[in-house]
């Protein structure tokens, strides 16, 4: 057996690593893995913790609220596994960073080797986003009580976007935000659901018009759910 290749590879350094168990253990993320299309390890930050306890935050200076990670432990622990890997983004995941899109997701999917800092508490010295960090992202404008969900849909979005992964490969292609639009509405059987019936053109087997139907039906979607996408089309 030759070696293992992935197409793939991710590394997360995390305060909280147990919240990615269940995350990567099952369903596409899995599969992924399995496929070895994808690989996610994760980096327990408290390892390279100071002190008998592991510290790996303090208070912030200057006073007020909230406990910061501390440089130390997080710049050892990004330059340990610099040292294994070349990585084409240090990525920050804090709602301070520019909103994930679907774009960032195609553009993302297309690196080999990845970092991602999940934050904790009130955030990360200044000094690491400075010294190693290459770009920020957030996944919305809310506070989130650490970063390892915002963490998990990055990597969900990039994986699915992996050739190979889902079952069929143009299913990714056709996703809501592609090309800036929503999906057009989905129907499955029965054809007659409470008096309520599937399109006629989407069992005609015609594949122009339902190609084109989709289209339309997909302006319309966007137009009554996301009209803010049109407007990027202008």
């Amino acid at each position: 057996m030759g070696p293992l290749f992935f197409m793939l590879h991710i590394d997360l350094i995390s305060c909280v690593p147990e919240l990615m168990d269940s995350f990567l253990g099952h369903s596409i993320m899995k599969r992924a893995q399995d496929k070895q299309l994808l690989r996610v390890h994760i980096h327990n930050l408290r390892e390279y913790g100071q002190g008998k306890s592991r510290q790996i935050d303090d208070y912030q200076y200057g006073g007020g609220a909230g406990m910061v990670l501390m440089p130390e432990p997080l710049g050892n622990c990004i330059e340990s596994l610099q040292e294994k890997r070349d990585y084409d983004q240090v990525i920050y995941m804090t709602p301070e960073g520019k909103t994930f899109d679907q774009k960032e997701a195609n553009k993302l999917s297309l690196h080999k080797n990845l970092l991602l800092i999940a934050g904790h508490y009130k955030g990360i010295d200044e000094r690491i986003r400075k010294l190693y960090v290459t770009q920020e992202i957030s996944i919305g404008d809310y506070v989130l009580s650490g970063g390892e969900i915002a963490a998990a849909v990055v990597i969900d979005a990039l994986g699915r976007l992996i050739p190979g992964v889902l079952n069929n490969e143009t299913s990714a292609l056709t996703d809501s935000f592609q090309d800036d639009l929503l999906a057009p509405p989905v129907y499955t059987r029965p054809n007659d659901y409470k008096g309520l019936k599937v399109p006629a053109v989407l069992l005609s087997g015609h594949d122009q018009k339902i190609t084109d139907w989709r289209y339309d039906a997909s302006i319309e979607n966007t137009k009554n759910r996301r009209p803010d996408l049109l407007d990027k089309q202008e």
